[in-house]
This record gives structure tokens, sequence and C-alpha cells, in this order.
């Protein structure tokens, strides 16, 4: 009953700052500190969870219209975009270590430098789905079950996604290679 009594308090709070946005302010309140710790265990240091956590507010506010009621916590939805956030933010990472391994002109290291770029650049070329559990599964090392969880999916699915994501990048090595 209790769990009822949650879901529904949730939906109308949801429903109010979808017709308000003022009212997004108790979304916020209810929500913030999950999605902080969420992207503080992710992140180099205060200030950068910081940031994060409130780049995922100001995109769950200005998206907050096309978000649909399926029954599942308002959290599940606000960690999906914390998870875009912050696959966003090491995308940007990556290419600025991309750009120093350039300027630093380094012999010795190039080899594994350029192979990570490479990795990096085929996961980004993935279906959007299949990019994020490859970076839940082996940037963040999360479990199945944790990413079946947080997408919405079966383990099932998840496992079919990771399978699909791998073996798509092991033929674009080998056709990069080849």
């Amino acid at each position: 009953m209790r769990a009822l009594e949650n879901e529904t308090g949730e939906r109308f709070l949801i429903e109010a700052a979808q017709r308000d946005p003022r009212r997004f302010a108790d979304l916020y309140e209810q929500n913030f500190a999950r999605v902080y710790a969420y992207i503080a265990c992710r992140v180099r240091n205060r200030d950068e969870a910081q940031d994060l956590t409130a780049e995922v507010f100001h995109q769950a506010l200005s998206t907050l219209g096309r978000f649909e009621w399926r029954g599942a916590p308002f959290a599940a939805w606000l960690l999906g975009i914390a998870a875009n956030v912050l696959a966003d933010r090491w995308h940007q990472l990556s290419k600025q270590q991309e750009v120093a391994a350039d300027d630093l002109d380094l012999e010795a290291g190039d080899g594994e430098i350029e192979q990570q770029a490479i990795v990096a650049q085929l996961v980004d070329s993935l279906p959007e789905d299949q990019r994020l559990v490859i970076l839940r599964r082996f940037v963040e090392q999360r479990s199945v079950r944790d990413i079946a969880q947080e997408l919405g999916r079966t383990e099932g699915a998840i496992k079919q996604l990771q399978f699909r994501a791998l073996q798509a990048l092991r033929a674009r090595t080998r056709s990069s290679h080849g």
C-alpha cells in the first residue's frame, strides 16, 4: 500500500511539474541526493560532480514535457539522463586527451594512445543502446542486473546488446586493420 502511495504521489508531482515548471523543485529535492551520489562516485572531484548534477537536472527540466509515466520511478529516468551526461563528459575528455597526446608528440606511447582513441571512436559509432551498455559494463564496471534495471530492460536484453556491440567492435577493428 505504501509503494502505491509513493507512486501516486510521484506521478502527481511529475504531472504538476509538466503543467508548471516551477513545481519541478519538489522533484529536484526528492531526487537530488540520488543523482549526485550516482555522479559523484564516477567523477574526479566535487566541483565536477556538482556541475554534472546541475546539467542532469537542467536537461530533465527542459525535456520533462516529453516524459511519459510508465510505472518506473522518476529517479530511473533521471539516472538515465545522468548516464548520458557522464558518457558525453567522458567523450569530451577522451578528445581532450587525444589532442594533448598529439601536442606532446609522444613516441613510445603513441601506439597505446592511438589504440585508445580508435576504441573510443569505435564505441561512439555504435547505436545508442549498445554504446550505453558498453560504457556501463566496461567503463563504469556495472553489473548486467544494474544496467537492466536502469534501462528498464531484461538482463537477457542487456546481454544481447553487449554481445552485438562487441561483435560490431570486433568486426570494425578487423576491417580497420585489414
